[in-house]
């Protein structure tokens, strides 16, 4: 075990620490296989240098040195620049940092050439060092990939004793269907003068209730979801969402073991969802999971972001690479794969609960309004944030983008489905740059034929499962108060109430 031990394995460590640690950075926000191939490509790029300089050196101990050396230059290179750059406004940074990144190469090189430098010595304390690393950065990805998953809530065996079940042709599709960040029509007219309102009678007209008073329970998209899918407020599901928790596993499980799912289940119906590109919300255990082709081949958001932590992100200073348009490439894919689904949904062989995450119009802003090809970087700053006028800028495309894809959606679902329909046009949270009560005003419309009259103009997410499960299954649940709850970040469970002011005015 010794003479193993003694052997240079810190390179392969370091190579595998790399990845590692951005992913368990990361962990509440992908899904750990985010992380494979590019944990595959370090591991080989680290033998590669190792055979390299083996061959050059003549040592595997020096091979060893120059290996761990220059990967740890490669994956520094962009937190360094980072850092750098947020505490001193240098000019042509890059171009300095680049330089130093080489001498510092040089020197390397030339150090492990010195014949009097033994670096045989340093193995079994390297090796202990990074595998202790690569160690401390497994422990969170292990947690949260094998945590428990929630229990369902008690609301789905009491609406599930309680409901009196059409027969299946007379079961209804259930379309839910959330244009991320889209916000409601007073809001958008207010913050970014949208003019939304002939989108608004567009559903009007097809026989939407549009509730013009209405705001989500919760202030971000996760605890949003959760409660929704829930038909519950967070704090009555379970110890796990105690105010002075920051753990995220809870509201992760709320949504992905959801009480709706299971209810629906035992009527007979089948669930469909798509990739969205955020673990959080990927319903990928439903039983038709719908994603682009060929993942393996194109490059994702946690790759894109190791590469920032590289040297490589100096190629998008000169044009040659642009890591904000690959990103962007893929929304557009996930994006347009729900809106052209439409038709095969509406055929596919029912009763099914169909869940379309729309990112959009959440940024990057990836559309212009008539749905042709913008390049999100054009709406950064240079430290890759979104100022507010830019965010405005962007919000302004998407918006009309996605009304005319949704009514595209809408118009193919109403004239080929071939059994009752229910759609649910509902937003998570409101737009960025709004504060107070502004965070709430979600867009909600109810696609509800002969069932309107159990909406109202206030009504939020957490009682959109009753009011439809009551409606077209026969259950009997109670509605909840209509109540909104701000929580701060990273005590995202730290409710307190938020007042609506809209209470006059009527849904239609």
């Amino acid at each position: 075990m010794k003479k193993l031990l003694q052997l240079p394995w810190y390179p392969f460590f370091l190579a595998a620490y790399a990845v590692l640690s951005l992913l368990a950075h990361n962990i509440t926000q992908v899904k750990y296989t985010a992380g494979i191939r590019p944990l595959l490509l370090s591991l080989l790029a680290a033998g590669f240098l190792f055979l390299v300089f083996r061959l050059a050196y003549r040592s595997w101990s020096r091979a060893g040195f120059v290996s761990t050396a220059l990967l740890i230059l490669f994956f520094t290179y962009g937190p360094v620049e980072d850092v750098i750059h947020a505490q001193w406004k240098i000019p042509s940074l890059s171009t300095w940092l680049l330089a130093t990144w080489l001498v510092l190469t040089i020197l390397i090189l030339v150090v492990a050439g010195l014949r009097r430098l033994h670096f045989g010595a340093l193995a079994l304390g390297l090796n202990l060092a990074s595998l202790g690393l690569l160690v401390y950065s497994l422990v969170p990805i292990v947690q949260w990939t094998a945590s428990s998953p929630a229990a369902p809530p008690a609301v789905s065996q009491a609406a599930d004793q309680g409901m009196t079940l059409p027969p299946s042709s007379q079961l209804p599709d259930i379309y839910y269907i959330m244009p991320e960040d889209y916000g409601r029509a007073d809001l958008l007219q207010q913050m970014d003068g949208i003019d939304d309102s002939t989108f608004m009678q567009y559903l009007k007209d097809t026989g939407f209730y549009v509730a013009q008073c209405s705001q989500s329970n919760y202030v971000t998209s996760e605890l949003s979801l959760g409660s929704s899918l829930n038909m519950d407020y967070l704090q009555d599901l379970g110890p796990g969402f105690a105010a002075r928790s920051i753990d995220q596993n809870p509201i992760w499980s709320a949504i992905r073991y959801n009480a709706l799912t299971p209810l629906l289940k035992s009527a007979g119906y089948k669930t469909v969802a798509f990739a969205t590109g955020f673990a959080w919300s990927e319903l990928d255990n439903s039983d038709v999971y719908i994603s682009p082709s060929g993942v393996w081949s194109e490059m994702t958001g946690f790759e894109s972001l190791l590469l920032r932590d590289t040297p490589v992100r100096q190629l998008e200073d000169l044009g040659v690479l642009n890591l904000d348009e690959i990103d962007g490439q893929r929304y557009r894919e996930r994006t347009l794969l729900v809106f052209d689904s439409a038709a095969r949904l509406a055929e596919m062989p029912g009763p099914k609960f169909v869940f379309m995450h729309i990112i959009n119009p959440h940024p990057p802003f990836v559309f212009a309004a008539d749905g042709t090809h913008t390049d999100p970087a054009t709406f950064l700053n240079e430290d890759k944030l979104y100022t507010q006028a830019e965010y405005a800028r962007g919000f302004r495309d998407q918006v009309p983008f996605v009304n005319a894809e949704l009514e595209k959606t809408i118009n193919t679902l109403i004239a080929r489905s071939t059994r009752p329909l229910v759609i649910i046009l509902q937003t998570d949270t409101g737009p960025w740059f709004t504060s107070g009560s502004d965070q709430f005003k979600i867009l909600n419309a109810y696609y509800m034929p002969g069932h309107s009259a159990a909406l109202y103009t206030s009504i939020s997410p957490v009682n959109t499962f009753r009011v439809v499960l009551n409606a077209y299954l026969g259950a009997q649940l109670p509605l909840l108060d209509d109540t909104s709850y701000f929580s701060p970040i990273p005590q995202i469970y730290d409710f307190s109430k938020v007042s609506n002011g809209c209470r006059s005015g009527q849904g239609s």
